[in-house]
């Protein structure tokens, strides 16, 4: 499990400080919306990726990862796991560096994929509990 500790490690501190957070709206008590305000208090730019392209945090959203004008580092995916696959297929072509699937979303074939596009990729984790360990 190092490989994963390196490439989790890999994503928080070398892969840049864009991240797109898709599923993160305005609404409080979901997982995407604290998540969002760690990685913003450790010096990430959050750009919320959602259907009602909301501002939130203070950051202007968009309805997809396309619609994002500006390149984006990493893309963490706070969708199910059945439509997580596509975005990250959408995050390839975005052409993100990295994508990581929040806990509880898995995707083998989306994984392979990912990585055989040469982005680096984690799944099931939470990098709110990653980045403090560092």
């Amino acid at each position: 499990m190092s490989d994963e500790k390196d490439t989790i490690a890999r994503i928080l501190t070398e892969s840049g400080d864009t991240w797109a957070v898709v599923g993160l709206s305005g609404n409080r008590s979901r997982a995407a919306y604290g998540v969002a305000a760690v990685l913003q208090r450790f010096g990430k730019r959050v750009v919320p990726v959602h259907p009602k392209a909301e501002t939130v945090h203070g950051e202007r959203g968009y309805a997809s990862l396309a619609d994002i004008p500006f390149p984006v580092d990493v893309v963490d995916v706070f969708v199910n796991s059945d439509l997580a696959g596509a975005v990250a297929d959408e995050a390839v072509a975005k052409g993100a560096k990295a994508v990581w699937f929040q806990l509880g979303v898995v995707d083998e074939a989306a994984y392979e994929r990912t990585r055989a596009a040469g982005l680096d990729m984690v799944m099931d984790r939470c990098p709110a509990i990653e980045i403090p360990r560092l």
